[in-house]
């Protein structure tokens, strides 16, 4: 383990407490992604032969879950800079990969599209050769850091076979990409998620990560796997705030004429109960689907596909609990709790979808192939 790893992640929650309000009204975490910067916990699971710090999925988890009870937004940041890094490392070149370990870089992932919507892994947009480059045009849907990330982890199709996809390394400064409109949602609103749109953008051919045609089984094996485990880690980072969260108040809330308590009523324990037993059998699944990962036990991808979709569906019922339990407190804005609700919805939409999940989950489960 890092030295000093734990003091380094309280140091990035604190930050993301800080800054939480402000970043929910829409606003980048740019102060606590810089302290990610700053502290080089970008490169956490960047590979020490390139300056990084060599951690696991493990370690990722603990510090995005930490960072999500404070703020969901800040940690789904990190989630997609260290999904996008799971896809650089094997395939990225040295240079890209050291800017990454040592903080310079922040990435994220581009594959999304407006034709095949949430089935991120089949693009529709296309790759053309044109001389030592090639031109990307694509409609990206939902880009998280679109503006703030220094490199996009881009799918298209392939160039030279009937493949699923092929993926490229496109700097945010490439010229001809156009921003559309930021996101404006609901929740996870500081995320800086939004569309992205290329029109004969000219990258090298050097940009693409592995082989034409390879983008597939390099988005299922490493950007899917940690991406599942990460986003998993953010559900349970909401759930653990909304359950200390709602203890304080059970505890705290008095009924004066009675000279009793909220946490008196039986009712009220049963849905504190029910809360934290979720929060832990989400924990508990997490832990176990990083060590089938670490070990690769032959059911690794059962438990990622699970994790997700156990996790959301969760986080969901949870948040709901906490809005039900500490009643007209919980709409407070700065209480938080209404904000964790807002962004636990992310998760059910967030591709890949608990719907997608559970159609990947009975294939599975009952020996179909899953795609």
């Amino acid at each position: 383990m890092v030295p000093n790893f734990e003091q380094l992640v309280e140091r990035m929650a604190a930050s993301a407490a800080q800054h939480a309000t402000e970043v929910d009204r829409g606003n980048f975490p740019k102060e606590t992604i810089g302290l990610a910067r700053e502290t080089r916990l970008l490169g956490l699971t960047s590979s020490k032969d390139v300056g990084g710090m060599g951690e696991g999925h493990r370690a990722a988890s603990y510090l995005i879950e930490r960072v999500s009870r404070e703020c969901g937004s800040t940690g789904m940041v990190l989630c997609m800079h260290f999904s996008a890094t799971a896809m650089i490392e094997p395939h990225g070149p040295r240079e890209v990969r050291e800017a990454i370990a040592a903080g310079r870089h922040l990435a994220t992932v581009a594959l999304s599209e407006v034709g095949s919507r949430s089935e991120f892994w089949i693009p529709v947009s296309s790759a053309t050769p044109d001389g030592d480059d090639v031109l990307l045009t694509a409609q990206k849907s939902f880009v998280t850091s679109v503006r703030h990330a220094d490199v996009y982890v881009w799918g298209s199709k392939p160039i030279t076979n009937n493949e699923i996809s092929t993926l490229w390394l496109v700097p945010r400064e490439t010229f001809g990409l156009q921003h559309g409109l930021p996101f404006d949602g609901v929740g996870l609103r500081g995320n800086d998620s939004g569309p992205l749109t290329a029109e004969n953008v000219r990258v090298p051919a050097s940009a693409r990560l592995g082989d034409d045609g390879g983008g597939f089984p390099i988005v299922m094996s490493h950007g899917l796997t940690c991406f599942n485990i990460l986003a998993s880690s953010v559900s349970a980072g909401l759930m653990e705030a909304v359950v200390q969260k709602t203890v304080a108040h059970a505890a705290g809330a008095k009924f004066q004429h009675l000279g009793s308590m909220l946490a008196d009523l039986p009712t009220i324990r049963a849905y504190i109960a029910r809360m934290r037993i979720a929060t832990d059998q989400i924990k508990t699944l997490l832990a176990d689907t990083i060590t089938a990962v670490e070990t690769d036990r032959p059911d690794k991808m059962l438990r990622v596909l699970e994790s997700k979709a156990a996790a959301g569906e969760a986080a969901g019922m949870v948040t709901d609990l906490a809005m039900r339990v500490c009643g007209g407190v919980a709409f407070r804005k700065d209480v938080g709790i209404e904000r964790m609700f807002r962004d636990a919805r992310a998760s059910h939409i967030m591709a890949p979808t608990t719907d997608q999940l559970y159609d990947k989950l009975g294939r599975a489960v009952c020996g179909m192939p899953l795609f």
